[in-house]
């Protein structure tokens, strides 16, 4: 069972791998300052699941698509989005409709539209330039 862990970058597709048999839902949530490692921790998921493509953080694009075994893995980065009226705009409903794996970094800026949504929560913390501490909470 995976709760709060520590671990060497190193490890980094055993983590992963850890989340996905353990979550209870397919959005998880990403929270953690600038450079903690979200990113990469996702880029290690969705190929995990199974994608041949580079993965790359959607900061200006806001939302990357990627093809997997058995679907899509929804990559979102709220960043630098404005408000959550920007969000309905560009159909997120659609998106937390579609049964796909969503992972969403920085969900604070949408937090009214997640807020009734099924999802788990992961927390990255950098302890060091190679260690990490996470805390994943599942609903």
């Amino acid at each position: 069972m995976l709760n709060t862990r520590e671990y060497h970058i190193n490890d980094l597709e055993v983590v992963a791998k850890q989340i996905l048999e353990t979550a209870t839902s397919k959005t998880i949530l990403f929270y953690g300052d600038m450079g903690a490692g979200k990113t990469t921790l996702i880029k290690a998921l969705v190929k995990l699941l199974g994608c041949k493509d580079d993965v790359s953080s959607p900061t200006f694009s806001i939302v990357n698509e990627y093809s997997i075994n058995e679907g899509l893995v929804y990559h979102f980065d709220f960043y630098r989005l404005k408000d959550e009226e920007e969000a309905y705009n560009f159909g997120i409903e659609d998106y937390l409709d579609s049964k796909e794996w969503i992972f969403i970094e920085w969900p604070d800026q949408v937090k009214n539209i997640l807020s009734n949504e099924p999802c788990n929560r992961l927390k990255i913390e950098s302890l060091d330039t190679e260690t990490r501490k996470i805390t994943f909470n599942k609903n």
